[in-house]
């Protein structure tokens, strides 16, 4: 073929006619304008086409009124089916609540709840441990009875939710509506009159039968006594005793409420106050003591309902309130004993008695006030509310 023939041929080098090759610059120059193009770059045969624009999806908001705008409903993913809820696939998920089967509702944990926490006398405090209301009074009281405004009312007092709310039993406004409630008594009457003023320094004050002490220099205090300390605040021999560890927390002579001897560890109160002292410690009043006591094992059946019926001792019968298996280990047994009774090492003899020496003994609970998780050989001082059961275990 001739070089005119190869030129004009359709398989030149270029791959196409000179015509076809201008005609599609013609094309590309009258379709994008000067300097753009319908193909990416690269080149190719095939012209480039725009995406279409996507639908936005619609969103009823009578149906999903919180998907907001089609926009937002677009991005938050709005118009998909929603997410099964793990408890969906419980069983009794779909039936009705109150019906056989069906899942039991959570309690909500709401204002409401919030409030009658509130409202509690120390309900708000932080402070110690929290015993709740006072399930049973020391003393007997005849009917509550409602007396004027004028018999307790002293002009030169201070108002009452103003001393109660001072001493920590909740905000002036609750204390109101616990003075409305007939919650509060003065000097042992019930008071529903806000404008009654008394006196902090001689009025006794029961908030739900717990005591408001307004006597800013009592104090009370919890002591996890270790073993080898001498229940004293002196010892002649030069013992540790309770008074090496108070040094460092107060500076004023408190008593310590009853004893336990040198080997026996766990709970001994302290306090300057004389009056519950003498009462926590009188027989009369009968306050619980508890005890952990570890023994060698096993442990026989029947003991403890011997402990429980009584023990002739060398000065007289003594027993237990109650009895308590608490673990068992080989070789070592851990019991429970609930007694009332202030007898010199009362728990140790008993144990004797039946045949089972004490291999170590623990006091976690005085009345009310439990030992918790106090570290040995610590001191901290009692919360207002552990107090107010405290008095009032003892009738104060």
């Amino acid at each position: 073929m001739t070089q005119a023939g190869r030129q004009g041929s359709p398989r030149n080098g270029s791959g196409r006619t000179s015509a076809g090759h201008q005609s599609a610059r013609t094309a590309g120059a009258g379709g994008a304008g000067r300097g753009q193009r319908d193909f990416p770059k690269g080149g190719g045969d095939r012209p480039f086409k725009r995406p279409k624009p996507r639908e936005e999806a619609f969103v009823d908001p009578d149906l999903n009124p919180d998907a907001g705008t089609p926009d937002q409903a677009d991005r938050k993913g709005a118009g998909k089916p929603a997410a099964r809820k793990p408890g969906a696939r419980k069983p009794g998920a779909g039936k009705v609540p109150g019906t056989p089967g069906a899942l039991k509702p959570k309690p909500r944990v709401g204002a409401g709840a919030a409030k009658a926490a509130g409202s509690r006398a120390f309900g708000g405090e932080r402070f110690g441990q929290s015993l709740g209301p006072v399930r049973k009074p020391a003393r007997k009281r005849g009917p509550r009875s409602e007396v004027p405004q004028s018999e307790l009312h002293d002009a030169d007092g201070v108002r009452l939710q103003k001393v109660m709310a001072s001493a920590g039993v909740a905000s002036r406004r609750v204390c109101e509506e616990m003075i409305a409630e007939g919650r509060v008594e003065v000097d042992g009457q019930v008071v529903t009159e806000l404008g009654v003023r008394v006196d902090p320094k001689t009025s006794v004050i029961h908030v739900d039968g717990l005591r408001i002490q307004l006597d800013e220099n009592m104090v009370y205090m919890v002591f996890n006594k270790p073993k080898g300390v001498v229940s004293t605040m002196e010892d002649p021999d030069g013992r540790p005793c309770v008074s090496d560890f108070v040094r460092n927390h107060h500076g004023e002579r408190l008593f310590h409420v009853g004893r336990l001897d040198v080997a026996t560890e766990g709970l001994l109160l302290l306090t300057n106050d004389g009056e519950l002292a003498n009462r926590l410690t009188h027989p009369s009043y009968e306050v619980p003591k508890t005890y952990l006591v570890q023994v060698r094992g096993p442990f026989p059946q029947g003991v403890g309902a011997q402990l429980k019926a009584g023990i002739e001792l060398e000065d007289g019968m003594a027993s237990v309130d109650s009895f308590k298996l608490v673990d068992s280990t080989p070789g070592h047994v851990l019991i429970e004993v609930v007694l009332h009774s202030g007898k010199n090492r009362i728990v140790r003899r008993l144990f004797d008695a039946v045949g089972f020496p004490v291999l170590r003994l623990v006091r976690v609970k005085v009345g009310p006030i439990g030992l918790g998780d106090q570290r040995q050989g610590s001191i901290r001082n009692l919360g207002k509310q552990e107090v107010g059961h405290l008095l009032a275990s003892v009738g104060l």
